[in-house]
């Protein structure tokens, strides 16, 4: 009675079983020499790409068919190739990156690329197994879109009030931080005359403007954002007392200068502005509680103004 074939018969020694085999995994894989020219590629891979077998083999990697680029669209190909350092390292490799598939589109793709060695342990060449990686990176895409929704103000694109409350704790939560931070409370001008006299739809616009130009007027490690309603918050860090008045005085000269048309009238935007040094033993709401006071003297004396304690 036959108890079937053996591991040193057929058709275990046939390279043909094992490619049959490996056409039966969902997965892409494919084998490339030193000269990263492609020897074999599975059904996965076609399934995947789009590229039959006959289309592929006998090409090198950087043939631009696949096109394999980083998530900032670089091309990794002829710079940064999981199959290039395997082969050069004599080790696995892994990493996220996209191909472009028959039809154009862009396929996120999970990859592990391992070294091939010969008798004597030297690397030949290099196996790589693509997975599609789609429903990870939706799920990853939507997550990050969410966790910056959370975080910004709809209406400006700036910070909210949420993400400048946590920015500003970190900030003093870090020790002997004294005197280095600012803090500037601004407010746009005549919000409700705009809004009264030329429609909400306008006073959104002359909001996200003057948004626009604190975010321009400040130094790019500075963090700026809606405080809520017509209020913003700026956290500078780093700074004296002579850098925290220049950047205050700086945010309402820029925005003093800006000019917006509705219904074929012009009218000008400006913001009041309070500031104010961390002191010793300062907490977020004693800080805050400052900057909105130096805002009310700003406010009080007409506005347009920059006041600081």
């Amino acid at each position: 009675m036959s108890s079937g074939p053996t591991a040193g018969s057929a058709p275990y020694n046939d390279i043909a079983f094992y490619k049959e085999l490996l056409n039966h995994i969902g997965d892409g894989v494919y084998f490339v020499d030193r000269d990263r020219r492609i020897l074999y590629w599975n059904k996965g891979a076609e399934r995947l790409t789009g590229f039959t077998e006959q289309e592929i083999v006998g090409r090198t990697c950087d043939q631009e068919t696949l096109n394999h680029v980083d998530a900032d669209g670089r091309p990794v190909c002829r710079g940064g190739c999981l199959l290039h350092r395997c082969m050069e390292e004599g080790k696995e490799q892994q990493g996220h990156l996209f191909l472009h598939n028959k039809a154009g589109r862009r396929v996120p793709v999970k990859v592990r690329v391992q070294p091939m060695m010969d008798a004597q342990g030297w690397v030949v060449g290099a196996v790589e197994i693509f997975t599609d990686a789609s429903g990870e990176y939706e799920m990853r895409r939507k997550a990050d879109a969410m966790q910056r929704m959370a975080f910004l103000d709809h209406l400006t694109q700036l910070p909210n009030r949420r993400y400048l409350e946590l920015s500003l704790q970190a900030l003093l939560n870090e020790p002997a931080r004294s005197g280095e931070i600012g803090v500037l409370m601004m407010d746009l001008d005549g919000l409700k005359a705009i809004n009264d006299q030329y429609g909400h739809s306008a006073g959104d616009q002359a909001l996200c403007e003057a948004g626009r130009t604190l975010a321009g007027a400040l130094r790019p490690s500075d963090v700026v954002g809606r405080w809520g309603g017509d209020e913003y918050v700026a956290i500078v860090n780093g700074v004296d007392e002579r850098i925290l008045g220049e950047l205050a005085r700086r945010c309402v000269m820029l925005t003093e200068r800006k000019r917006m048309k509705c219904q074929e009238q012009e009218f000008q935007l400006s913001i009041s502005a309070g500031a104010t040094l961390v002191r010793s033993g300062d907490q977020m709401e004693t800080l805050i509680a400052r900057a909105d006071e130096m805002l009310y003297r700003s406010k009080s004396q007409g506005g347009c103004r920059a006041t600081m304690n």
